[in-house]
């Protein structure tokens, strides 16, 4: 038997263009680029991001003895009359304000971070997903800096009332000042977490791992972890602890009702949706001269063949299957020249004896007559003889 000769013939402009060959897997040497073009937008963003705390940062900075005055008012009211506040390291006057600073420039960066990481992920939604995505960062960016508000206006004002009250007789309260601001700081991120609860409930029944009923009924277990996590985010006194809790839990209620509304709108949606095919489908008798929708771009289809809408498709019972089946095979057999099928095994009998040219002509042939499926391995073969 003669061996197969690869041979590589110049195709015709108007074939080519008609039926593109299929890619050779090994003739791009660049498979990897999507994903190293998204780790360089990924590093632009990061980078952007950092600048922008540095901007913020640089503004702030020589502000930074103010900002520490300001962030400590609410211990420094509270202290007794003559206490103050102490450094225990010779660094920490300039260290602290400076470590302030940077912290502020990062929680006001808050929502340009968050719209970056946003503008990264944006093009893998679906739309309905940047519908829901866009409320949930804005409310969230809002809910963080109510909580750090919550914490500064009113929480610290209490606890350090309390704690200042229960000194010991004959023991003078001198707080360092970076002992002082680690505290504030772990409050801060605490209470604007705990902030974030209705945005968590929204997201849990919309990923579908809950249900507003089934929270409802959980209810009492989430009053009594409100308080748990309240014990470990606040300092060891019932008053932060209870000013903690007591926003969580009706934080909780909040994105249960908001989480219910949600899903009320999604079903209403969806059974919108529904009555829409079953309206086409009892009109297609009505409407035959409608002419079928256009395929999606891209696709292989082709509307005047291989297309069939599905609102107006209606299965065939078996005696119709196969009277179909029955005139198909008479149309083949009355057909003068050969079958798309013959026409595959002239191929393969072709390349066995080393007729490339014939088995062109015939896969040809196949791209102008078969259907979607046959011409898609009609273009393969075709690539197979390109192939050197």
């Amino acid at each position: 038997m003669t061996p197969r000769i690869p041979l590589r013939i110049a195709r015709s402009p108007v074939l080519t263009s008609r039926f593109p060959l299929a890619e050779n897997p090994q003739a791009s040497p660049s498979s990897e680029q999507p994903l190293v073009a998204h780790l360089l937008e990924l590093r632009d963003r990061v980078l952007r991001m950092v600048l922008v705390v540095l901007a913020i940062f640089l503004v702030l900075f020589p502000f930074a003895n103010d900002l520490y005055i300001m962030v400590s008012e609410p211990l420094r009211s509270a202290l007794p009359e003559g206490s103050t506040m102490i450094s225990t390291k010779p660094i920490d006057p300039f260290l602290i304000p400076f470590k302030l600073s940077l912290q502020m420039a990062v929680f006001l960066a808050i929502p340009f971070i968050l719209h970056q990481f946003w503008a990264f992920v944006a093009p893998g939604l679906y739309k309905h997903e940047k519908r829901l995505v866009i409320p949930l960062l804005v409310s969230s960016t809002l809910l963080f800096y109510l909580g750090v508000a919550f914490a500064y206006f009113i929480v610290f004002p209490l606890v350090f009332a309390f704690l200042t009250s229960t000194a010991p007789e004959g023991i003078e309260m001198a707080t360092d000042m970076g002992s002082y601001l680690d505290f504030v700081i772990t409050l801060f991120f605490a209470f604007g977490i705990a902030f974030e609860v209705p945005i968590a409930t929204i997201i849990l029944v919309w990923m579908g791992v809950t249900t507003p009923e089934s929270l409802r009924s959980k209810r009492p277990y989430i009053i009594v972890g409100a308080f748990v996590v309240g014990m470990f985010l606040t300092p060891p006194d019932i008053i932060s602890q209870t000013l903690l809790a007591l926003p969580m839990w009706v934080l909780f209620e909040i994105g249960v009702f908001f989480s219910a509304n949600f899903v009320r709108k999604r079903e209403d949606d969806s059974e919108d949706a529904g009555v829409e095919p079953a309206m086409a489908t009892a009109t297609a008798g009505s409407s035959s001269a409608t002419p079928a929708p256009e395929p999606p771009m891209g696709s292989e289809i082709d509307p005047a063949i291989d297309y069939v809408d599905p609102d107006r498709f209606v299965p065939l019972s078996d005696d119709e299957m196969e009277a179909q089946l029955d005139a198909i095979e008479d149309e083949e057999d009355e057909d003068d020249g050969p079958s798309v099928e013959e026409r595959f095994r002239q191929v393969q009998i072709s390349r066995d004896v080393g007729d490339v040219e014939q088995a062109r002509e015939l896969l040809y042939e196949i791209l102008e007559e078969g259907n979607a499926d046959q011409r898609r391995v009609a273009r393969n073969i075709l690539a197979q003889l390109d192939t050197p």
